[in-house]
């Protein structure tokens, strides 16, 4: 079946509704609900039952960068800053020097089991260094795993941050199997420019879009998310343009936003949520669509080894070295080195050497779709039984809620108060999203002139007003009196 205007709707929407019937069931069965959605594009393109083709590489690496936008983006929201500043500089680490380890070490790897040359084996290694942002959060999240010692947001800081690193490095060493005649050399001015632009860029547009989230004034709420998906596509396109880094810099933006207040912030993290999954089952459709698997079984015996020495050999040695000089207990090393999960990041990465038209891209992108496969199967359905062995999991009623997690459920605080706003307080014409709360209290409800009114962040507080205001205990009531009470100077 080829894809038309007239069909592509029905067919689309079609695998989109058995995938969020199918994943709905999959942990029942130990299996990675991306796993399924991937099997479900492999069943539906030429050599499955549908027997859709596609064949297209160009239009497999828009979807994907997309996707990837929409997943770092929804991540870098849900990175609480609290949570990830004892662990930062492990994570950077990691996700800068563990993935260049990762990169090299399983290139030479490849170099010495086939017939690549040094550059072609170091583009295999670069396109598989990074562990994957979609396949990390989605089954850590979807498994609700709790993780001792700060381990779950290292994790996730180093499969949020790492995608540029392996972006660069795969740019790198595509442009060296492309023109022979440079040297090594020529790529460190390319790898510094995409770092330091991506970083520099990412924090300062993050800056512009709080303020422009929070001074711009829409008629209507759900206009607010549409502005944060503008604002995404133009963090990362106008990096992308400059020469910088846009994943790395749409993450960083992310995760400054994350932990800002903003105008209807529940109801933006709550869409991103909501499209981060969307996006996820998009991309691994896609991808599965994109694969033939008639083409990939002839390369699974050197596919099956390089895996294994990426999973027993290239992922824990760079994890080792990495952390040498962090103070750490052995067995959050070996878990750490456990959780390099591969996924649809790698996929879309050897799309580029497709598009390039080098002689193995071919063989390339069938090797890399093997190696994704087999570590989401081989370490995504391990994750909660590898994490009891090293006694690095909690127990289940000692899972701790984040305060996005927090945000987003809305769950009831343990007390409420009144506050009388009177002529003198500093909260008087300030909006709510400008006075800079305790994150553990919410203005509930505002009663002005004998009318309840339901607040926004957007909502000024007027003289007079009674302030309903809910908390966890009696020091955020105190916060809050400080907030409203301040005199104006």
């Amino acid at each position: 079946m080829n894809l038309t205007i007239e069909n592509i709707l029905l067919v689309g929407s079609l695998l989109l509704f058995v995938s969020v019937i199918v994943g709905k069931t999959s942990y029942k069965f130990g299996v990675p609900t991306l796993l399924l959605f991937l099997g479900i594009g492999m069943l539906a393109g030429a050599d499955g039952i549908a027997g859709i083709y596609f064949d297209d590489p160009k239009i497999a690496q828009f979807i994907g960068i997309v996707s990837l936008n929409f997943i770092l983006f929804s991540g870098g929201l849900d990175t609480s800053f609290t949570s990830v500043k004892p662990i930062l500089r492990e994570g950077m680490v990691l996700s800068t020097l563990g993935v260049l380890l990762t990169a090299l070490s399983l290139g030479t790897f490849v170099w010495f089991v086939t017939d690549f040359t040094i550059y072609e084996s170091m583009l295999l290694g670069s396109i598989v260094s990074s562990t994957d942002a979609a396949a990390v959060f989605s089954i850590l999240r979807s498994k609700s795993l709790a993780l001792k010692n700060n381990l779950r947001p290292t994790l996730e800081l180093e499969s949020g941050s790492n995608d540029p690193m392996a972006y660069v490095l795969t740019i790198a060493f595509l442009t060296l199997v492309v023109h022979q005649d440079k040297s090594i050399l020529s790529i460190i001015p390319l790898f510094l420019q995409q770092m330091i632009l991506g970083g520099i860029l990412g924090f300062a547009f993050g800056k512009i879009s709080k303020l422009i989230i929070n001074k711009i004034k829409l008629d209507f709420e759900g206009l607010y998310p549409v502005l944060v998906i503008a604002l995404m596509f133009i963090t990362f396109s106008a990096t992308d343009f400059i020469g910088g880094n846009g994943f790395l810099a749409i993450y960083i933006c992310a995760v400054y936003l994350g932990n800002q207040e903003l105008i209807h912030k529940k109801t933006i993290l709550k869409m991103y949520d909501g499209l981060a999954w969307l996006m996820q089952i998009v991309l691994f459709l896609t991808l599965g669509l994109l694969v033939f698997p008639s083409q990939v079984f002839p390369y699974m015996g050197i596919g099956l080894l390089i895996s294994v020495f990426l999973i027993i050999v290239a992922r824990p040695l760079s994890v080792f070295i990495s952390l040498m000089f962090f103070k750490m207990e052995l067995r959050r090393r070996f878990y750490i080195s456990w959780v390099g999960l591969r996924g649809a990041v790698p996929i879309v990465f050897a799309t580029y050497p497709l598009l390039a038209g080098i002689d193995k891209a071919n063989m390339i992108f069938n090797i890399v779709f093997f190696i994704s496969v087999t570590s989401i199967i081989i370490q995504g359905t391990t994750l909660s039984i590898v994490a009891k062995w090293l006694n690095v999991a909690l127990p289940e009623k000692e899972k701790p809620i984040s305060e996005n997690d927090k945000f987003i459920l809305d769950l009831p605080k343990s007390a409420m108060q009144e506050f009388v706003i009177l002529p003198n307080f500093y909260a008087i014409n300030k909006r709510i999203v400008d006075l800079n709360f305790p994150h553990s209290a919410f203005i509930v409800m505002v009663k002005r002139d004998g009318v309840y009114i339901r607040p926004g962040g957007s909502t000024e507080i007027k003289e007079n007003d009674l302030l309903m205001i809910i908390a966890d205990n009696q020091d955020d009531f105190e916060q809050v009196n400080d907030t409203l009470k301040r005199l104006v100077v």
